[in-house]
């Protein structure tokens, strides 16, 4: 895991220069509770302007080379302005995702996916929310520098829109999704924020 965070970031240096803000690291990396087998590598990646295409084309072709050296989950990130950080904006804009959810469609049109892979995503809050209380920088600016607080309001709904299919999606993923949803109680109860692992003891 330690390489290919290392090599994500020297890469981001070297293809961003001096548009990269920062790098910083949350998800079951930072909570301690990652696992080589279930596990991916959670990223956000701060930048201070927009993105070109072909820029973005470049960062992509890294992404895809580092998720194959990665976790079996491989790695899920977001590329944001800073001017959506702080002050935080939710729902939040995106300039590029990728998760392996994503592999195919970059892997057959690579030019569709970069034009459209962007818009806004509530997760981040959820996101931001890690980092905030126990993420990591990597590279860059400070996390307080950089991230706003999440208002409990925003952090609810994202939560609650992760879960808003839980019913008729528990019996095809269940470990993730009774873990989340205990881990989601706990904040909802005692305002606890928790990885799954700590959400299900």
């Amino acid at each position: 895991m330690d390489t290919v965070i290392n090599s994500f970031v020297e890469k981001s240096k070297e293809i961003l220069q001096d548009n990269l803000v920062g790098v910083y690291l949350h998800g079951s990396a930072v909570m301690g509770c990652y696992n080589l087998a279930k596990s991916d590598i959670d990223l956000i990646v701060v930048v201070k302007e927009f993105i070109e295409d072909s820029v973005k084309s470049t960062f992509m072709d890294m992404v895809i080379d580092l998720n194959e050296k990665g976790p079996a989950k491989g790695i899920e990130m977001s590329i944001v302005k800073r001017c959506v950080c702080k002050p935080f904006v939710y729902p939040t804009p995106f300039e590029l995702h990728f998760s392996v959810a994503h592999l195919d469609w970059y892997r057959k049109v690579p030019d569709d996916y970069v034009s459209k892979m962007k818009g806004e995503d509530k997760d981040l809050a959820a996101h931001f929310t890690i980092i905030n209380h126990r993420g990591e920088c990597l590279y860059g600016a400070s996390i307080k520098d950089i991230f706003a607080d999440v208002s409990v309001q925003d952090y609810i709904d994202s939560i609650l829109n992760d879960i808003a299919d839980a019913e008729e999606e528990i019996t095809d993923n269940p470990m993730y999704l009774i873990l989340n949803l205990a881990r989601e109680l706990a904040y909802l109860k005692d305002e606890l924020v928790l990885s799954k692992k700590e959400g299900g003891e």
